[in-house]
């Protein structure tokens, strides 16, 4: 099953609102950061922060966009902005 599947990871107040810190998630093929998001939006209401402008993601620990391709092994990180003082 490993070789089907990436690594969510959920940070900050979106942890929290999810209830989950990561999860292994299924795919059959490759696809974008936004039909990810779509899939995982139809989870419920909660999940549907994951579709906000505001919300960040990280492939492999690179900042990304919708259009970037996720594959097999990946790791995909969302989190709100983060502030500093």
């Amino acid at each position: 099953m490993a070789g089907n599947t990436i690594s969510l990871l959920y940070f900050a107040k979106l942890a929290d609102d999810l209830g989950v810190t990561n999860e292994q998630y299924s795919i059959s093929e490759k696809l974008s950061l936004g039909e990810l998001k779509l899939q995982l939006s139809q989870r419920g209401e909660q999940w549907q922060d994951l579709k906000a402008a505001h919300i960040k993601c990280a492939l492999n620990q690179t900042l990304c966009d919708d259009n970037t391709l996720v594959k097999f092994g990946d790791e995909v990180a969302f989190f709100p902005p983060v502030t500093g003082g």
